[in-house]
């Protein structure tokens, strides 16, 4: 029997009538922004959701009104496409106001669009007496109260949602790649992220600070399933507002956090740009895969590729600290080396999952050291005895047990990194070493 398609629940509404927070109180965690702020949300946000054994897929949209630029007609536009896609629709309309104009707009979109409509009203702590007979006259059933503050009438609104869809389930196959889209705002993140999914889903726009959630995408590339996580751009510490842009950057390291692998973009327009170097040694530290990219190469006046060869060598030595990233040049306009950084993500990937047995490095350690031994102090000098490679890490790490190797210099850590990576093809992700005394 052929598996059931998931279902698509879109909530739509006014700004700020609760939507993302009734996102977050069905997912049970702080996925989309919530502020106190009307129009926090401009992405479409989407994530798995599920209720007595039924999945779907939970789209938070942003507060529909008249487009009033280009820049709110692609919030519109993406709000229009959510409803398209949806197979249930979430109508949210605050208990405590009365209808109002924009409400009835949007109420007749949703029944136009002749898919399963419920009308959500929220908020009703702050209403507690209202009468939610009052909303009939939009023509909309059921009508379903809810606060997601007290927590009120979200079982009955699953209850209702879980009664109209069929069972089905989301599986996610468990070799997932995770890839964060990270860099200072304004650098081509969401360009390049629509690029790499193929749609628009992220807004793409002139101006800063665009992007607030982490917006997600899965494909499929060569039989993997590829997860791209889209992030707000991160300012310099002194320059992050407080409030919702600091949830943002939160995101944004948040969306590091989950990844294997990072792309970090620079505008080609804006290099030798230190905060570029401050986030990649972020991905370091994180222990995630990394690939530096140039973007918005399209752009870049009189570029040849004597140009691209020039540049390439004042970059790397920018970013001395991670030799082992790659570094591509992509254009997300006319789609340079965009599919290239799908087969970077893959080889990375693989490399970072390789496992290398227990004889071999040891093998590798002794050769190693016989050409270059360890300097110390006297009487304390270092001796390196045994290598094993860490099995319960998400990065490669090793153990080397010896004695006296605190006093192992800095220098000589890096010799055995670099010859690490000359026996091994650890090229995209950092590697760890513990050296520990054994006894």
């Amino acid at each position: 029997m052929a598996q059931q398609k998931v279902p698509i629940v879109a909530i739509v509404g006014r700004a700020n009538v609760g939507k993302s927070s009734l996102f977050n109180t069905i997912l049970n965690r702080r996925e989309a922004i919530v502020a106190r702020e009307a129009g926090t949300t401009r992405d479409s946000i989407i994530a798995r959701a599920s209720h007595k054994s039924k999945d779907f897929w939970l789209v938070d949209t942003a507060g529909m009104k008249d487009p009033e630029d280009d820049f709110e007609f692609t919030i519109q536009e993406q709000i229009t496409q959510a409803v398209s896609d949806a197979d249930i629709i979430w109508l949210v309309l605050e208990a405590d106001l009365p209808i109002t104009d924009e409400d009835r707009r949007i109420a007749k979109l949703a029944l136009k669009s002749r898919k399963p409509v419920m009308l959500v009203v929220n908020k009703l702590d702050k209403a507690p007496r209202a009468d939610l007979a009052d909303f009939q006259k939009l023509g909309v059933k059921p009508i379903i109260g809810t606060s997601t503050t007290q927590n009120q009438g979200i079982q009955t609104l699953l209850d209702e949602l879980v009664a109209n869809i069929p069972k089905a389930s989301i599986k996610e196959a468990p070799d997932r790649i995770r890839v964060a889209i990270v860099g200072r705002p304004n650098v081509g993140k969401s360009q390049l992220f629509n690029s790499l999914s193929k749609k628009q889903q992220a807004i793409v726009a002139d101006r800063a600070g665009t992007t607030r959630d982490i917006n997600r995408s899965i494909i499929r590339y060569n039989g993997r399933e590829i997860e791209l996580l889209d992030t707000a751009g991160i300012r310099r510490s002194g320059r992050i507002e407080r409030g919702v842009e600091k949830f943002s950057v939160l995101r944004a390291l948040s969306a590091i956090e989950q990844a294997d692998v990072a792309l970090v973009l620079m505008d080609v327009n804006e290099l030798n740009v230190q905060l570029d170097q401050k986030i990649a040694g972020m991905v370091k530290e994180a222990g995630k895969g990394l690939i530096l990219v140039v973007s918005k190469w399209d752009s870049a006046e009189g570029k040849t590729a004597f140009t691209r060869d020039e540049l390439a060598p004042q970059i790397q030595q920018e970013f001395v600290f991670v030799p082992w990233a790659p570094l591509v040049f992509t254009s997300a306009v006319t789609g340079q080396n965009v599919t290239k950084l799908f087969d970077l993500v893959v080889d990375i990937v693989a490399r970072r999952t390789q496992r290398i047995s227990t004889p071999e490095l040891n093998r590798w350690l002794r050769k190693t050291t016989d050409t270059h031994p360890p300097a110390g102090l006297k009487s304390r000098t270092p001796k390196l005895n045994y290598i094993a490679q860490e099995s319960q890490t998400d990065m490669p790490s090793f153990k080397v047990f010896g004695s006296h190797t605190k006093f192992l210099h800095w220098s000589y850590k890096r010799y055995m990194d670099r010859k690490l990576r000359e026996t091994y093809d650890y090229a995209g992700t950092p590697v760890k070493f513990w050296y520990i005394e054994k006894h």
